[in-house]
């Protein structure tokens, strides 16, 4: 079993291994349509559960398929001579309406008639007599009928020594997702086809092989009985930056009709590097880890070259596509996961024009304010629309990564699903730019001309709402200027164990950093012919710690210690306008 996502060249392995490069031996492809889904679907057989009737019908038209390899094989690759039992395959294929090669969709109709009214013609087997007598049940007679005609494919590979003289007969079984609904037909319509693979494999020995090609989104949601015997038997497809590299430059080899080498498609027809970032590390953390999905980002790139008429592709050509990349991405992830999520296209809201660093409290916060309306929207689906089922489903879709350590991974290869006290979430960098989240949290910006927003009022403190007091002297702006420092001071100091998501704290620290710097331009003008108002410049900066702490409890970091200490500081700002001593501020220790 081959399982990986949509894009990730489950299909191109596929039609690969139906070449003769890719398997020496014969091949046969096998892709249902609706038709053919449709059939799989509808058969039933009293006495068995559903997942054994869908097993049975599929392993009919395995049956079939190398019953009618052995008729052609055995004359062009073992002579003239044809074993009695091959003679007796093709007395089956004729009998039973099996000679022709028809859709798949004929002869599973066919198969499910034959099984489900005991009418297949057995005579070239030697078995003449009706098998549903003696009271026994459709799932048991049409099981006893495949016995029969598996027995003679058996049979005839063995007669014919295909195990010591070729390579095996590889059943390819791909595009299950066209025959994929979120119903229990469905689910047992693929486990069937688990079970028929695995008894085929078992019961012809080595001279069959089956690859079955799944999407990771259909396998995953399977729940059977014998479910943990396939687990070694499964492939999971897990891509690398390094090995979309390679597929990049094989594909802009292909592409120019030249060989290239990584140097020059990285350094000559694309930029060396994007926003101070190597231009591969820019490009693949800004696609989710898919063949597909790094081609279309490299052709967005060569498409907004060729309309702006370069002749390579610049690093504002990059920028403008990963933008566009970016909302194609965005439709094209709840339309891959349709049929099993339909209710994902209205989850997007939770992340726009906001942080894409999540806490999963401020999730939580977000989620209950369109608890009502997505319930209302998807009542089949209540379950799983809870703050911990949102996330569940966004980790597995890979809309959102969990912070693990000194990482953030997301969903794929062997890493496990978000597990309990793991509450920081990161937003993939392909969906950001879609969804307006280029910054970790959506911080304000300190302007040094902004007072407070709200008025202070609480016992022993003085609001402060007008312009500066004329009977300031400059030793005491000079001290107000100092307090605003020292809070700085503080504050970054308490970043660096307030536990905040690292990304997160250099941006606090990035706009601290502007308080400063606007103090002491502050303090320069001092004295000057345009002297600055520093009661106003106070006030900014204790109205901007109010506003930083404000929006960091936004997204969930309200219990941290630097939320507090910049609640503090914003208060000892206002306490030394009134004339505080010393300044008011707390110390290091102040929570």
């Amino acid at each position: 079993m081959i399982i990986g996502r949509k894009g990730s060249g489950k299909s191109a392995i596929c039609q690969q291994l139906a070449t003769p490069n890719g398997h020496q031996g014969a091949s046969i492809l096998i892709t249902p349509d609706d038709a053919a889904g449709e059939e799989i679907r509808r058969f039933e057989l009293q006495g068995v559960t559903a997942d054994t009737a869908k097993a049975l019908i599929w392993r009919y038209a395995f049956a079939v398929h190398a019953a009618r390899h052995l008729a052609t094989h055995a004359r062009i690759a073992h002579g003239r001579r044809i074993p009695s039992s091959v003679r007796a395959l093709r007395a089956f294929l004729r009998a039973n309406g099996e000679s022709d090669d028809d859709r798949l969709y004929d002869r599973l109709r066919r198969g499910a008639s034959g099984l489900q009214s005991a009418t297949l013609s057995l005579k070239a087997f030697g078995v003449e007599a009706a098998l549903g007598v003696n009271g026994a049940s459709e799932g048991a007679t049409a099981s006893r009928q495949l016995e029969v005609l598996e027995d003679g494919v058996a049979t005839a590979f063995a007669d014919l020594g295909c195990a010591s003289s070729h390579p095996p007969l590889l059943f390819l079984v791909d595009q299950l997702e066209q025959v994929w609904t979120v119903d229990a037909d469905s689910h047992a319509l693929v486990t069937g086809l688990l079970l028929a693979a695995k008894h085929v494999t078992g019961h012809y020995g080595s001279v069959v092989r089956t690859a079955l090609f799944i999407r990771a989104d259909i396998y995953d949601t399977l729940n059977f009985g014998d479910g943990d015997k396939f687990h070694s038997d499964e492939i999971r497809i897990a891509w690398t930056h390094e090995g979309l590299k390679d597929v990049a430059l094989a594909r802009a080899c292909a592409s120019l009709g030249a060989d290239l080498t990584s140097d020059e498609l990285w350094g000559r027809l694309f930029p060396p590097s994007v926003r101070g970032e190597p231009t591969t590390e820019y490009l693949f953390k800004r696609a989710l880890p898919r063949p597909r999905d790094a081609i279309q980002l490299l052709n967005a790139c060569r498409s907004v070259a060729d309309e702006r008429g370069g002749p390579t592709i610049t690093e504002d050509d990059v920028l403008t596509a990963t933008e566009r990349f970016s909302r194609w991405k965005l439709q094209d992830l709840a339309k891959e996961y349709l049929v099993n999520l339909p209710f994902l296209r209205s989850l997007f809201p939770l992340f726009e024009n906001t942080g894409y660093v999540v806490m999963q409290s401020a999730l939580e916060a977000r989620f209950e304010t369109r608890r009502d309306v997505l319930h209302r929207e998807f009542p089949a689906y209540t379950e799983s629309l809870t703050p911990q089922g949102v996330i569940d489903v966004l980790y597995g879709a890979s809309f959102l990564g969990v912070r693990r350590g000194s990482d953030v991974v997301y969903t794929g290869g062997t890493q496990a699903p978000p597990l309990p006290g793991e509450d920081e979430f990161h937003v993939h960098p392909c969906f950001r730019p879609a969804l307006n989240s280029l910054e970790s949290v959506e911080l304000p910006t300190f302007l040094p001309g902004q007072r407070r927003n709200a008025v202070v009022s609480q016992a022993g403190l003085v609001n402060y709402t007008t312009g500066s007091d004329v009977g300031l002297s400059i030793n005491r702006d000079v001290r107000l200027l100092g307090e605003v420092v020292g809070a700085c001071e503080r504050l970054l100091r308490q970043l660096v164990r307030s536990g905040l998501p690292e990304v997160t704290r250099e941006e606090v620290q990035l706009q601290i950093g502007r308080v400063v710097a606007a103090a002491g331009e502050a303090r320069a003008q001092l004295g000057g012919r345009y002297s600055p108002d520093i009661q106003d410049h106070v006030l900014a900066a204790s109205g901007y710690f109010d506003r930083l702490a404000a929006q960091l409890s936004t997204h969930g970091f309200r219990d941290r210690p630097v939320t507090r200490r910049l609640e503090d500081e914003a208060r000892a700002l206002i306490r030394s306008l009134g004339g505080a001593a010393g300044g008011g501020s707390g110390s290091d220790s102040a929570p």
